[in-house]
């Protein structure tokens, strides 16, 4: 975003306006974390604003400030879409294609509000009228922290604000371990952490509240982690039946791809995820170093993301799609090996 966008952007919020901020579908904390923390920043500047996510989210986001007042698209349709068709701007985070936002991708299309777009993943589609992508960004919660400043507002970030950001930031580096954590990153941090902002209470209510049966699933997992040596590659498969078994609720599989990651010499991790319902297999990816896991993703597994951390889908069955995925490995073995 150039300056000249910046100050037409800032004239336009510069008066009372209705806004609707959107995240992706199955929103993860940075999604919810940015969503949220802009909507507060919004509320301050007098706007009538409003989260609406397209479906639900995981229980231990739903401590972030502002929770009760998000809508689900899924649930709340027809007074979710009434809020877009009367919307003046849209704002879409932390994804940069509309088929992300599942069935909110055509009330969107035709909403006339202006759209914005801010989001760090690759290769953006030309929807919005202005554009905020930056994939150097470890996470949207830090973007929405800089877009906040290019508005030259950063006195207006409280607690409220800074827990949603925290949030996202952490949990999209996990907890400030993935390379695109930098020293920028941290200085955020530790500016929302001078606002008031109690780390280690975030990181207890984001990562300390496992079910038992949460711990179970984990633990079938494991057990089905399997490890290629002469590929440095782990990968985990849970299927339909385990995941009943285990009373899976949204978010039980939420970081498990990067327990593959941690095995000793491993560069490449993935989980396939068999959702029987949808008809897919969900597969994450995750690396270490140089190999390009969005290359990967994009290449044979209809995704996409990040260099280190991205997602991806398989119409086959789990059987099939981790033998496609073996298959398919033999031609990086020796760029993972280096």
């Amino acid at each position: 975003m150039n300056t000249a966008e910046v100050l037409a952007l800032k004239e336009i919020l510069s008066t009372p306006k209705n806004v609707v901020i959107v995240p992706h579908k199955n929103p993860d904390g940075d999604a919810m974390g940015s969503t949220l923390g802009l909507y507060h920043y919004l509320k301050k500047l007098g706007h009538s604003a409003t989260v609406i996510a397209p479906n639900d989210y995981p229980e231990f986001l739903k401590w972030i400030p502002g929770t009760n007042e998000v809508l689900i698209h899924e649930m709340q349709t027809n007074k979710a879409e009434a809020l877009l068709t009367q919307a003046d701007l849209i704002f879409t985070l932390d994804f940069n294609a509309l088929h992300r936002c599942g069935a909110m991708e055509t009330p969107i299309k035709n909403a006339t509000a202006i759209k914005v777009m801010i989001d760090h993943h690759q290769q953006p589609d030309a929807y919005a009228t202005f554009v905020y992508s930056d994939v150097s960004m470890c996470s949207t919660c830090e973007m929405v922290y800089h877009f906040i400043d290019k508005m030259g507002d950063l006195d207006q970030i409280d607690v409220p604000i800074g827990e949603a950001l925290y949030t996202g930031i952490m949990t999209d580096t996990a907890s400030f371990r993935f390379p695109l954590t930098t020293s920028t990153t941290h200085r955020v941090i530790a500016h929302l952490i001078d606002v008031g902002v109690d780390n280690s209470t975030i990181h207890n209510a984001v990562y300390d509240t496992n079910s038992f049966s949460r711990l179970q699933l984990m633990g079938c997992a494991l057990n089905n982690l399997k490890y290629i040596e002469d590929s440095h590659t782990a990968y985990i498969s849970l299927s339909t039946n385990e995941l009943g078994t285990h009373n899976f609720q949204k978010g039980d599989t939420e970081g498990l791809v990067n327990y593959g990651l941690s095995l000793k010499g491993a560069k490449f991790a993935v989980i396939f995820i068999e959702h029987q319902q949808e008809g897919i297999i969900k597969i994450s990816f995750r690396s270490k170093g140089t190999f390009d896991v969005n290359a990967f993703a994009r290449t044979h597994f209809d995704g996409g993301g990040h260099k280190n951390a991205s997602g991806g889908r398989s119409t086959l069955n789990l059987e099939d799609a981790i033998a496609k995925f073996i298959s398919i490995l033999a031609d990086y073995k020796s760029e993972l090996q280096t």
